[in-house]
């Protein structure tokens, strides 16, 4: 998709409102209001093979996933069996979450106590979360217009503080310059841990997400790219760091029964001295899993598709800005963010409002106090020291985000816009 369209000043009009999405009703001066009855947070139903298969699952009682029969691998088994094929790796861990999965990661490529591991700034909380979990400070790096990370800032950081971990975050599914990032991060000898929560499925000049760093972590949380309610997926093609996160995840001695894993013979180095932290996926959440996968690519699609309308109308309203992406990126459209260039800070909460008020929920990066799930690098208080981040402040100070649920479609992307534009326009006048 061409990222770069002109910006005009005339808002986009919906040529056919979605009447289910849009209600009229009367405000106090007798004027007629629209509002989108939409919600947000909407994911669609399981596919009914998922809940089939979730079905026999449960009416065989064996949800831990290594309660099985002789000769039956389990979901949990297949589904990283499922994931390793399509990410086209030797190794696949099922987590609890992309989290746990983010700790273990770190703990398994050696990070211990008190060890300087690099981070965006621009995340969410649970990454900076997993480095404290292992033990780990995170260093936070400036962040670009483009939501992605410095690079240049990243080998700033890198060299001032000597770390030689680093956590990409592809926040928000903004994937930044892998080729730079990669040829850094082996020039310096740090460990590249891939969160890849919000780009299953997308690429960075053809090659998948997930693929570039020593490992790399996927969420299978709610509002992500598969729905399990919560978990995760660890991959990597380094035969150490996935003996230790097999150990780490809590296999017990049933390392055997991780055919997406090394031989069980090279565990006897490890299986003594690795502790377990039991954070398995079960076979339950393996199940509803296994059948969303081979949907995934048509999915992301889909999510583009709306992303499209939303993005291009989203460009022709005075005062927006959207995100510019590289042409070397295929995203996965399932949230998308906008900048406010001629709204103070000072006014962006009564925006915020204004959009809720036509039922249309955006979330603001630069509030002072944490909200839901959104939060910044400032507000996680348990990172005691912080370098000077003014591209990233700056950055937040205006960044707007929605959801983007494959329950919408294109007519009510169309409205969402309309209604961003008349927000917008209420606090301007």
């Amino acid at each position: 998709m061409d990222a770069a369209r002109p910006r005009g000043t005339k808002m986009i009009r919906a040529s056919k409102p979605n009447t289910a999405a849009s209600v009229a009703s009367d405000d106090e001066g007798g004027r007629r209001a629209r509002r989108f009855r939409k919600p947000f947070t909407q994911q669609e139903p399981l596919p009914e093979a998922a809940v089939a298969r979730a079905v026999e699952v449960m009416r065989s009682g064996r949800l831990h996933r290594y309660n099985t029969l002789p000769g039956q691998p389990g979901e949990a088994a297949e589904l990283e069996q499922a994931f390793a094929q399509y990410m086209q790796l030797p190794y696949c861990l099922a987590c609890t979450s992309c989290g746990y999965a983010l700790h273990i990661a770190l703990r398994s490529a050696g990070v211990s106590a008190g060890d300087p591991v690099l981070c965006n700034a621009y995340t969410l909380s649970p990454v900076p979360g997993a480095i404290d979990n292992a033990g780990g400070k995170p260093v936070f790096v400036e962040t670009c217009e483009d939501c992605t990370v410095d690079v240049a800032d990243l080998r700033r950081a890198a060299l001032e503080s000597q770390a030689r971990y680093f956590v990409l975050s592809h926040m928000r599914g903004h994937i930044a310059d892998m080729d730079a990032i990669v040829a850094l991060c082996r020039e310096l000898g740090i460990v590249l841990i891939e969160d890849c929560a919000h780009t299953m499925g997308a690429r960075w000049r053809g090659r998948l997400s997930g693929s570039f760093g020593d490992i790399a972590c996927f969420s299978t949380q709610t509002y992500k790219h598969m729905n399990s309610g919560e978990g995760g997926l660890l991959v990597c093609a380094d035969p150490a760091y996935m003996r230790r996160a097999v150990l780490y995840s809590g296999s017990y001695m049933f390392y055997d029964r991780h055919p997406q894993a090394p031989p069980p013979e090279t565990f006897v180095q490890d299986r003594l001295t690795v502790p377990n932290y039991s954070g398995r996926m079960d076979n339950l959440r393996a199940a509803v899993l296994l059948a969303q996968l081979p949907l995934l690519d048509a999915n992301c699609r889909r999510w583009n598709a709306l992303y499209q309308v939303l993005e291009s109308g989203l460009a022709r309203i005075p005062g927006i800005a959207v995100i510019e992406r590289p042409a070397h990126e295929a995203f996965v459209g399932s949230s998308i963010q906008f900048r406010l260039t001629e709204c103070p800070g000072a006014k962006i909460p009564e925006f915020v409002r204004a959009c809720a008020e036509r039922g249309v929920v955006v979330k603001w990066f630069g509030a002072e106090q944490p909200e839901g799930y959104t939060s910044r690098y400032d507000s996680w208080r348990y990172v005691t020291s912080c370098r000077p981040l003014p591209r990233t402040t700056a950055l937040l100070a205006g960044l707007c985000d929605i959801r983007i649920p494959l329950t919408f479609d294109t007519s009510d992307c169309e409205l969402i816009t309309e209604l961003i534009g008349e927000a917008l326009g209420s606090i301007a006048g």
